[in-house]
Order: C-alpha cells, then sequence, then structure tokens
C-alpha cells in the first residue's frame, strides 16, 4: 500500500510540473437544500485528466534514480497513455503507448500529436496491457502501469492534498469514480482518515464491488458507456488494500444514468466530460450516494477527453 508521506513525497515532486485545477463551490444543489458541494474541476489538468499527476510523478522519480530510463511504455484506454506521452515528451524521451482498438479517437489522435508512438492492440485494455509489458522488457525502459503502481496511485493522491488546501480543510466526503483505482487509492492514502471516500463504478464495469464481495482483486466484464475511461477488467492491488482497510463504499451506477449526469453538468453548468467522470455525479444525481444533512462533499470530475458532439444527442 502507499501513505500519506507518499502522497506528500510526490507532492513535492510534481510541484511546478502539474497544474493546481480550480474547484468550482455550487453549494446547496441538492434536495434537501442542506449539502455543501463543490466540483474538483480536474478535467482541466494537462492532457485532459488526472493521470498526469502519476505519470508526472513515476518518470520524474526514475529519472532521479540510479538507473534512469531511456524509454518509456504504457498501456492504455487513452488518458494513461496521453499523461505519459505528455511527461515523455517534456523530459525529452520516447514514449510508446498501446492502446485497444476501442480506444476514442480523439485520444489516439492526441497520442500521435504528443509524439508517442501508438500501437492498437486488441478490444479491450488487457490486451494493450500484455503487449505493453512485453516491449518493457528491458532495464532502460520505463513501464507506467494505468493505475497500479505506487508512484502512480501517490501522485494521483496530490489531487486531494490540492483539494484539502482549497477547502481549507473543511471537507467530508469525496465522490470519485472507479476503474482500476489508481486515483481512488490516491485519494485514500491522502486523506489519512480525514475524509471519508466514496467510490462510484458503473454496473457494467463493477471492479471494487465484485473484488469486495470476493474477498480479492477479481476480473469483471467489461462494457458500456464510460468503458473507454474505466475499462480496466480488475480493480489494482494496491487500491483493493487500500480501500477494505479504509471501509470505502462502492457506489454502482446504470449506463443510462451517466448519460443523464453528464448532459447535466453540461446543462447547467456547461462542463463537458467524459462518462467515466460523469459516473461519481451520477451517484448524487440519482441518490444512490445520500449525503447527511451539513454534509461536505467533493465531486471529483477527473477527465474531459471526450467527443463533445454527441452531448446534444444525448
Amino acid at each position: 500500500m502507499i501513505t500519506t508521506a507518499d502522497v506528500t513525497s510526490a507532492a513535492e515532486r510534481v510541484a511546478g510540473h502539474v497544474r493546481r485545477t480550480p474547484v468550482l463551490r455550487v453549494g446547496s444543489v441538492l434536495s434537501g437544500g442542506t449539502t455543501e458541494l463543490t466540483f474538483k474541476c480536474e478535467f482541466t489538468q494537462h492532457t485532459g485528466s488526472f493521470k498526469a499527476r502519476g505519470a508526472t510523478n513515476r518518470v520524474l522519480a526514475a529519472l532521479a534514480g540510479p538507473n534512469p530510463p531511456s524509454r518509456v511504455v504504457a498501456a492504455s484506454g487513452g488518458n494513461a497513455g496521453l499523461a505519459v506521452a505528455y511527461v515523455a515528451a517534456r523530459q525529452g524521451l520516447p514514449a510508446t503507448v498501446y492502446v485497444p482498438t476501442t480506444a476514442p479517437a480523439v485520444k489516439v489522435a492526441k497520442l500521435r500529436t504528443l509524439g508517442a508512438t501508438v500501437h492498437q492492440v486488441g478490444a479491450e485494455y488487457s490486451a494493450a496491457y500484455e503487449a505493453a509489458l512485453a516491449d518493457a522488457d528491458a532495464e532502460d525502459v520505463l513501464f507506467c502501469h494505468a493505475y497500479d503502481q505506487a508512484e502512480i496511485c501517490a501522485g494521483q493522491g496530490t489531487l486531494a492534498l490540492e483539494l484539502l488546501d482549497q477547502l481549507d480543510g473543511e471537507l467530508d466526503t469525496v465522490v470519485v469514480s472507479v476503474g482500476g483505482g489508481g486515483l481512488m487509492a490516491g485519494i485514500v492514502a491522502a486523506s489519512g482518515g480525514r475524509f471519508r471516500v466514496v467510490a462510484v463504478e458503473p454496473c457494467t464495469i463493477p471492479t471494487l464491488a465484485t473484488a469486495l464481495d470476493h474477498g480479492a482483486p477479481v476480473d469483471v466484464d467489461v462494457s458500456g458507456v464510460a468503458a473507454d475511461s474505466l475499462g480496466a477488467r480488475r480493480i489494482g492491488d494496491i487500491a483493493f488494500a487500500l480501500a477494505r482497510a479504509s471501509a470505502v463504499r462502492s457506489v454502482l451506477v446504470e449506463d443510462a444514468e451517466i448519460v443523464a449526469a453528464r448532459r447535466h453538468l453540461w446543462d447547467e453548468w456547461r462542463m463537458v466530460v467524459e462518462h467515466g467522470t460523469a459516473a461519481a455525479w451520477a451517484a448524487l444525481t440519482t441518490g444512490h450516494y445520500r449525503p447527511e444533512p451539513g454534509e461536505r462533499v467533493a465531486v471529483i470530475l477527473c477527465g474531459a477527453n471526450t467527443d463533445p458532439s454527441d452531448l446534444m444527442g444525448e
């Protein structure tokens, strides 16, 4: 597992390399009218998602080590690859990214714009992952996991330290979408018990809920509108250990609820986010997670690498 100290070290390492993303205090907009709600607008991060934090921490830590890499390899549904390609380019390193054939064209095009060599392999993340592992089997190559490496998770957790500072520590609950769980893991580690974490998953990809039921990470089927960003076949070991130790609650939402929540974010606040990102908001708009009166809730809006043209048709 990782600790708050790991996240603090990551925050020091990535300072000046990642954006301090804004928060939007929207007040009491839920039924009942007493919840203090804040959006953490992490979709404004470099490359359009929180993934830049973990990738930056992973690459900078390796470059500062005794055997700095000459090349970086990643497997990704899109966002992690974008982050790795961005960080590698900033550090003068070649990057190779393996993505499934189902990766959105907007993400694949951006990867190439960032200078990465892109290979599309298989219909799911798991196939791209195996191909990337084979490519990274060399001493001078750094493999960046999309969600299950200590440096990756600690880097993602810097978002939570930043959020606590922005809210002057006045925070009870963080609601976050979960796929492989790297962001959730980092947030739990950063919390140090100062707030609870609610993990939101599509019903079609319940990686955490299934692992909690089975007592260990297990493979699940992958499908649905959020598969491009939350399409990991199983929860990461780091994320599962932290979730179980911290009693993280898993909330499941339907695809139609995710679509409606994404549209609501556009209609009310003109925020264009991915379906995976909108899952976190769907837990609140549907009432699947009901805050207590006066509860101070932050929703992590974690990514926006999406085609906005489909918003009007949903």
